[in-house]
């Protein structure tokens, strides 16, 4: 081994080894409240098994393949880096794990630098000119290839699982509301906002306490309780965060055992509205718990893999399949957490009343007509057209308050 290359070895040495600092301080030496070490097997021991995989073989191979490693690495400590440490540094300033995230952030620019000079420095030129620039241009088609289907997706498993809202919004809910918090079954503390019920009954707002806002200023008008609160791993709830809603079905049961212990609940008379992966997350509790008498379902998707291969058209899904499998697989390790049940076996335990809204244009919705086929229970829909995902409030605000006060007045009346 030479002496450059010797050098090399040692900078992309240290620059593995901050990364692989960050995944261990992120996964075990600092969790997040409410969490501990053995929560993040998967998320802290795979990457790190990775790590020193890469750290044994980089010494042992050829140029080429110490470059594609270096940029490979440098990418995955730049994702990790600037998708959690960066944003919170950015919104919040930075505390816990997020200054070995820092690090790793420049540890992946010299990463990247490193594998970028190796390429070149490794490049052939003892072949035609017209051959050389035909591989080169292979090469880097297949690169773009690998990012799109490799690093993309991981890029989005990492930050869905590492970037939550970390801070509460102002409330604006046009009446008094109370400071609550509640736990779930696997002890994170949650906390929200609750607005007292005039009516006996009470609806659950979820995700978040953003969002949820609009709808919960006219159910507190029409004398619904209204709780709204911060999932898991954001605001000042514990936990992990995860985007897609993996698990965040425990959030929801949660918040319905605490609204049947309020003296102002009927504990019959509990409904539930979900805006997006909330709508998703509402329908999967509804088919576990006869807890929520009625779910008013906004913008449902699918949450990965196995239901996103049930939502695309046929000919669409061998462009997608390796994407969304790397994603789907990046989900699962870095929240450490099994994908959910697909909401097409689930839906049909539903023998509540459902009302879908959905915006037939809005991209992420298509699969709402089929949840409504197989909902069991009373059950409405309201396809609202020319509008965005979310966007039928703004669209229509005084049909869509008559529409799902409607729907709530029929459903939870007093029996």
């Amino acid at each position: 081994m030479t002496t450059l290359t010797q050098r090399t070895t040692v900078i992309a040495g240290l620059g593995i080894g901050v990364l692989a600092l960050h995944v261990a301080d992120d996964s075990f030496l600092q969790p997040q409240p409410g969490t501990s070490a053995t929560d993040h097997l998967a998320g802290g021991l795979v990457p790190l098994a990775l790590i020193a995989a890469a750290a044994f073989a980089y010494p042992r191979v050829r140029a080429g393949i110490r470059g594609v490693l270096a940029l490979f690495f440098g990418l995955l400590a730049l994702i990790m880096g600037v998708a959690e440490a960066g944003y919170y540094t950015l919104k919040v300033g930075p505390s816990g794990d997020d200054y070995t995230g820092l690090l790793a952030i420049a540890a992946g620019l010299v990463l990247v630098g490193l594998g970028a000079w190796t390429l070149w420095e490794s490049r052939r030129l003892d072949d035609g000119r017209i051959w050389r620039y035909v591989r080169r241009a292979l090469i880097a088609a297949a690169g773009l290839v690998v990012a799109a289907e490799v690093m993309f997706p991981v890029a989005l498993g990492y930050g869905t699982t590492h970037i939550l809202r970390p801070v509460v919004p102002v409330a604006n809910l046009g009446v008094a509301h109370e400071d609550v918090t509640f736990r779930t079954s696997d002890g994170l503390d949650l906390s929200g906002w609750y607005v007292p019920s005039r009516n006996g009954a009470a609806v659950i707002v979820f995700p978040g306490r953003q969002g949820p806002q609009k709808p919960a200023r006219f159910l507190a008008r029409h004398g619904y309780g209204v709780l709204l609160f911060d999932r898991r791993g954001e605001g000042e709830s514990d936990g992990d965060g995860n985007l897609f809603g993996w698990g965040g079905d425990k959030d929801i049961l949660a918040a319905v055992e605490f609204l049947k212990h309020r003296a102002d609940v009927d504990p019959t008379r509990i409904a539930g509205m979900g805006l997006s992966v909330g709508a998703e997350l509402m329908l999967q509790t509804a088919s576990e718990s006869a807890g929520l008498a009625a779910v008013v379902s906004e913008g449902a998707g699918t949450r990965w893999f196995a239901e996103e291969m049930e939502e695309f058209h046929v000919t669409d899904k061998w462009l997608g399949i390796p994407l969304l499998a790397v994603k789907a697989a990046s989900v699962a390790v870095f929240s450490s957490t099994a994908p959910p049940p697909k909401l097409t076996d689930l839906v049909p335990r539903i023998h509540e009343p459902v009302f879908f809204i959905y915006a037939p244009d809005g991209g992420v919705e298509s699969m709402n007509p089929t949840y409504y086929r197989l909902a069991q229970g009373p059950k409405s829909i309201w396809a609202i057209p020319h509008v965005e995902h979310m966007g039928g409030f703004d669209a229509h605000p005084k049909e869509y308050e008559r529409r799902v006060t409607a729907f709530l007045d029929r459903s939870l009346a007093e029996k």
